[in-house]
């Protein structure tokens, strides 16, 4: 039987060498800009946060890691972690930095795929397991950039839970993703450890590791890699990762909200335009020409069900449609001016409307 140590040990020298680190800068401007959005003062910062600018004026701004997955330098890491799109993103391996492109982003998880640009190939990659039939206990290995400073760092541990749901912050501005089906596991995982795979003792990627619990001790998550394989194999096929579309904006409903906007009911999601500050609107809450406005939905409806599961903080309808397809019929149950109605809606593919 190999010594437990041995084997810990082969696992890391056989992946670490396909694990990256991902490095994102910004025009130094643009930096400031940003953090006179949030309130902040750019001259309390300067480079005691970012350091010198380059020749360009641009400074860092964050790090990540990731992990390839093909030879040709197919990189799989987190979509908070190249978030800013007017950031410009890097791919480090040892001392060599490689450009890279976004090939794509999964808009129900947080998954991005990169591609290594200006190189022939030739990289090496970690296997693809599989996230099914896990069992609680599993060895499991966390591969990262800790804090954006600490390439290479490994953290071993055991799986410590299995189908968790989690909201995260996603970006700078607050905004949130439900993540579900989560990895939870109390092998380490800091801020910039996110992309970095959650290896099983075969050297396989089992999971991407996305998200911690702030003031907790050893509690940490991944996304299981089946999600990440099957987009993978989407942009092989259909050259994007497809996704259920309705085409409706929404809040879900709860007793709070239910009394500010003086609504009879306390669950269903409220389909409503979203606004910028001063009220202007921004985006309609029907897109024009998606599933939900050809089957007639309408502002200040309320999609009470779907699919029969009634919809609730709990469940939300982004829950309901991530477990449908292209193509599939949503049967909805939606109040409209005090009276129920029965819509079907033949879904979309996403990418035709963005």
């Amino acid at each position: 039987m190999v010594d437990y140590q041995e084997q810990i040990i082969k696992v890391i020298e056989k992946t670490l060498p396909a694990v990256v680190s991902i490095a994102a800068s910004k025009n130094v401007e643009l930096v400031e800009e940003d953090l006179m959005k949030m309130g902040m003062d750019p001259r309390m910062f300067e480079e005691r946060l970012f350091g010198e600018a380059d020749e360009k004026g641009n400074v860092s701004v964050a790090g990540g890691s990731g992990f390839i997955v093909d030879s040709s330098g197919i990189v799989l890491a987190n979509k908070h972690v190249i978030q800013d799109k007017e950031a410009a993103y890097k791919v480090i391996i040892g001392r060599d930095k490689y450009d890279v492109e976004i090939v794509d982003r999964d808009p129900l998880s947080d998954i991005a795929i990169l591609k290594i640009v200006g190189h022939d190939g030739g990289f090496p990659v970690i296997k693809l397991g599989t996230s099914k039939n896990l069992k609680l206990g599993t060895c499991v290995i966390a591969i990262g950039n800790a804090l954006g400073e600490f390439q290479n760092s490994v953290s071993t541990g055991i799986v410590s839970g299995l189908s968790r749901f989690l909201s995260a912050i996603t970006d700078m501005e607050g905004h949130q993703q439900r993540l579900r089906g989560l990895i939870q596991t109390d092998a380490a995982i800091n801020p910039g450890n996110s992309g970095g795979p959650l290896i099983n003792l075969d050297g396989e990627a089992i999971g991407i590791n996305a998200a911690i619990v702030f003031g907790a001790q050893n509690i940490g998550f991944a996304i299981p890699i089946d999600q990440a394989r099957k987009d993978l194999e989407e942009i092989k096929k259909y050259g994007h990762i497809r996704s259920p579309f309705l085409g409706v904006r929404y809040v879900i409903l709860n007793k709070v909200a239910a009394n500010h906007f003086r609504i009879p009911v306390d669950h269903g999601a409220l389909i409503v335009r979203e606004r910028l500050p001063g009220g202007l609107a921004a985006s309609p809450a029907v897109l024009p020409g998606s599933a939900a406005a050809e089957a007639g939905i309408k502002e200040h409806d309320i999609i009470l069900a779907a699919n029969d599961k009634i919809i609730t903080e709990k469940e939300t309808l982004e829950d309901i449609l991530s477990e449908c397809k292209i193509g599939d019929n949503l049967k909805l149950k939606v109040l409209r001016k005090g009276k129920e109605v029965d819509c079907d809606i033949k879904l979309e593919d996403r990418a035709k409307f963005s």
